[in-house]
């Protein structure tokens, strides 16, 4: 090949090299519990590929890998948490996650196969909550506010069951997984679930929920990433396509009350 045709060649395979390079960076990884999570990524996803972001959404049972994978750097943010658990996380595993943008809360409800009230409850009635500590102390501060029991300090969002000041009814308390407890709700006279597990099961909780927290509810779920990324020009185009009318219009019709947008 002669110098003449070898140096157009050499443009074209850089040119080449530097636009895959340039569409890679582009690309914005999330971690993400199912619903309303990753729903709601996947409704974004389009316009985010308009602004130059290629969304992989990720999709996590639980809720430890999705903070571990952004915390290790294997994954760029995450969606399906709210405050009190990051911070519980953060204190835990000693990583530095921070929030970046509040998208909605999902209304925390109380479910049971066995009764149609909570005025139903027998004495020595076992209810199941969540086990790790901001979701738990959350099923504790419900049942307060709907007068089952009452805490040693009523505000205390990582209270747990040894800090019951008042239990009329002599309830049983058995912490589980948060994902585990819509498949114990026939094995127990009440659970305390979170809205996106509760979604996943088929429960309606504006329906099937015996009490619920109101819109007014601190624990609304947000975007995190690892604190070095905060200002990650692909994060914000997330939060910013996230906080759209389009997404209030999108939850409304979709979730019917069962979650409610914090912005």
């Amino acid at each position: 090949m002669s110098l003449k045709k070898f140096v157009p060649v050499l443009a074209l395979s850089v040119s080449a090299l530097f636009a895959s390079t340039a569409h890679a960076a582009d690309k914005l990884s999330i971690a993400a519990t199912p619903v309303p999570h990753a729903e709601l990524l996947e409704f974004v996803k389009p316009a985010l590929a308009k602004e130059g972001v290629e969304l992989d959404i990720k999709v996590f049972t639980d809720y430890v890998q999705p903070n571990q994978q952004v915390a290790d750097g294997h994954i760029d943010a995450n969606f399906f948490q709210h405050k009190p658990y990051l911070d519980s996380f953060n204190a835990q595993h000693k990583t530095d996650l921070v929030s970046v943008g509040l998208v909605h809360v999902e209304p925390f409800g109380a479910y049971s196969k066995k009764i149609k009230s909570l005025d139903e409850l027998k004495e020595g009635a076992l209810v199941a909550i969540p086990n790790d500590p901001s979701n738990g102390a959350r099923a504790l501060l419900l049942l307060q506010k709907a007068g089952v029991i009452t805490l040693k300090d009523p505000a205390d969002i990582q209270a747990t069951a040894r800090d019951i000041a008042q239990n009329p009814k002599k309830l049983k308390f058995k912490e589980l997984e948060a994902a585990t407890l819509p498949r114990v709700l026939a094995d127990v006279d009440l659970a305390l679930i979170n809205t996106n597990y509760a979604l996943e099961a088929g429960l309606n909780p504006t329906k099937d929920a015996l009490v619920i927290e109101g819109a007014d509810s601190p624990y609304a779920n947000l975007i995190a990433v690892a604190a070095k990324n905060k200002d990650d020009a692909r994060v914000a185009k997330l939060v910013k396509a996230l906080h759209g009318e389009d997404v209030k219009a999108f939850i409304a019709d979709k979730y019917k009350g069962a979650i409610v947008p914090a912005f």
